[in-house]
């Protein structure tokens, strides 16, 4: 059987470059539109890690848990003020 901290170590790493990724291709014209869209994405994420969090597994878990809480939670409110912005620059 495969340790569960394995595992969880394995999904963030692979989610840390599938997502590097997925960013770096996308072209600054289109970042800011497209942030409203994954502002949607990042409140999934920020689900996960509230229960990855809270799950009590193992402290290293909860540890790795409450760190994604904290990125994810940066990325939906740095997300919604970048969207607000952009808004505001379309108004007379």
């Amino acid at each position: 059987m495969v340790d569960p901290v394995t595992v969880g170590i394995i999904i963030f790493v692979l989610a840390l470059i599938s997502g590097f990724e997925v960013i770096t291709k996308v072209p600054p014209l289109l970042h800011t539109p497209l942030m409203s869209g994954s502002n949607a994405i990042s409140g999934i994420t920020l689900v996960g890690s509230l229960v990855a969090a809270g799950a009590g597994e193992q402290r290293v878990a909860e540890i790795l848990g409450t760190l994604a809480v904290v990125f994810a939670s940066v990325n939906v409110f740095g997300g919604y003020l970048v969207t607000d912005r952009m808004l505001r620059m379309f108004r007379k």
